[in-house]
């Protein structure tokens, strides 16, 4: 299945760095599996805004929303999954995430909205949000409830009271000003104490990381750590690399998608090749996201939070990488380990 087209939902606005895909004549995708298919993310969207959820919500879904709380807001803003996008009749909404700044106690009202009725509220106080800080809230939806974290804390979790497999909308209003909203897979490296282990701003300081990109791994690289590398393929297609160096330069594996074959490969320091048995996904205008997990003996590798197996290595090389560098046609979301 190729990557849907996305149509957005009526009265959708928003601004967006990307250019409309432009194909050659007769070229065709290869065939991507649904679950390597990831939503592009949307930088500093108007709100009220509504969009399509690519495939809906389910279990091992991240929605993860990045902004501001303006110095004047006095009311709410609400986040809602909803079950389609009409405006009459008004549409169920799975899950109603409801922060309230009108109150000299902020707190946050979570609800669920079936056939025009709102069922029984509950309430979370203590709401980690101020006017005029920036956020980072993340939900992850998983097989019975919803858990939502705040700045990189867990905050609260909901069970559903719709099925997950309804909710296909995406609706944000109120005071609030957006800065990203992406859509991710969950990390197939979790473990059971790390809730919340991918949800890194798309936005950090500077708009966009220039590429080629050089990120400095001062202490090396230790066993459980994750690198992540989140952007987009430009239109004009040449080269993608990652590639781990160490204080010499010399760089002991490099991930590398050729567009020209279209194949994903490990290189070794010596130019030896080991292809990787996966969809070819990156064509123009697609997001993607790389995870590495560094492991003793190795790295593992997921693509669009879908394991793909691992590479050995040297120990000792491993341990003396002290720099991660990035080029090619991408745009760089966000880079982080």
């Amino acid at each position: 299945m190729s990557q849907p087209s996305g149509g957005r939902a009526p009265g959708t606005r928003i601004y967006s760095w990307s250019c409309p895909t432009v194909m050659s004549p007769g070229e065709k995708l290869d065939p991507i599996p649904d679950s390597f298919i990831l939503q592009p993310p949307v930088f500093h969207p108007v709100v009220p805004y509504v969009t399509t959820i690519f495939g809906g919500l389910h279990a091992g879904k991240m929605v993860v929303l990045q902004g501001v709380v303006p110095l004047d807001a006095h009311s709410r803003f609400q986040v809602d999954f909803q079950c389609g996008c009409s405006l009459c009749p008004r549409p169920d909404i799975a899950f109603h995430f409801n922060p309230c700044f009108h109150t000299t106690k902020p707190h946050v009202i979570c609800n669920t909205l079936h056939g025009g009725r709102w069922q029984r509220e509950a309430r979370w106080p203590h709401l980690a949000l101020r006017r005029g800080s920036s956020f980072l809230i993340l939900f992850l939806f998983v097989n019975e409830e919803v858990k939502v974290s705040v700045n990189g804390q867990h905050f609260l979790h909901f069970r559903y009271r719709l099925p997950l497999s309804h909710v296909d909308t995406l609706g944000i209003f109120g005071d609030i000003l957006v800065e990203a909203v992406g859509f991710l897979n969950i990390n197939p490296f979790v473990e059971g104490s790390r809730e919340y282990p991918a949800g890194h701003p798309f936005l950090l300081m500077s708009p966009r990381l220039e590429v080629p990109c050089s990120h400095a791994l001062p202490q090396g690289l230790s066993p459980g750590q994750v690198i992540i590398v989140r952007g987009l393929v430009l239109q004009e297609t040449k080269h993608f690399t990652v590639s781990l160096r160490d204080q010499a330069a010399h760089a002991p594996v490099t991930l590398r998608a050729s567009f020209a074959d279209r194949t994903l490969a490990w290189i070794s320091r010596w130019g030896q090749k080991k292809l990787i048995s996966a969809p070819f996904l990156f064509y123009p205008q697609r997001f993607f996201e790389v995870l590495l997990l560094f492991q003793e003996g190795g790295l593992k590798l997921a693509l669009n939070g879908q394991g793909l197996g691992a590479t050995s290595m040297n120990q000792q090389a491993l341990e003396q990488l002290r720099e991660l560098r990035i080029s090619g046609s991408v745009q760089l979301y966000c880079v982080h380990s």
